[in-house]
């Protein structure tokens, strides 16, 4: 049996994040448990997660972790695929990587300060 891929509401385009789209990243990003719910995730990296582990990791309850991937999903930054009759939820590395890239496309006004340059291999 194949897997799906389950759709999210939000597309994540190829390219450099436009603002909205950085703004609706870091507004996910910005509840405790959410954040926690990504940093997990980015641990584990391409293999993913299931909500139940995910769940028993975190000491969340189911209801709250669906309502945290949906809105982690909802803004491109997780993506969840049907295994079977389980869901796996795998980070975006290349959105992550993006968002980062946004954040630090103008550090100090473009003069050397000592910050590495992301590249799509710096994470997975």
């Amino acid at each position: 049996m194949s897997a799906a891929v389950l759709t999210t509401a939000t597309v994540v385009l190829p390219g450099p994040l436009s603002e909205a789209q950085a703004v609706a990243a870091l507004s996910a990003l910005a509840q405790p448990a959410r954040l926690r719910v990504f940093r997990a995730l980015v641990g584990a990296g391409p293999d993913g997660m299931t909500p139940g582990v995910l769940a028993a990791a975190l000491g969340v309850p189911s209801s709250t972790l669906s309502f945290h991937l949906r809105g982690l999903a909802d803004t491109g930054l997780v993506q969840a695929e049907r295994q079977g009759r389980h869901l796996v939820y795998r980070p975006l590395i290349a959105q992550m990587n993006e968002l980062i890239a946004y954040l630090t496309d103008h550090c100090c006004g473009g003069q050397p300060c000592g910050l590495a340059t992301l590249s799509p291999s710096t994470c997975c």
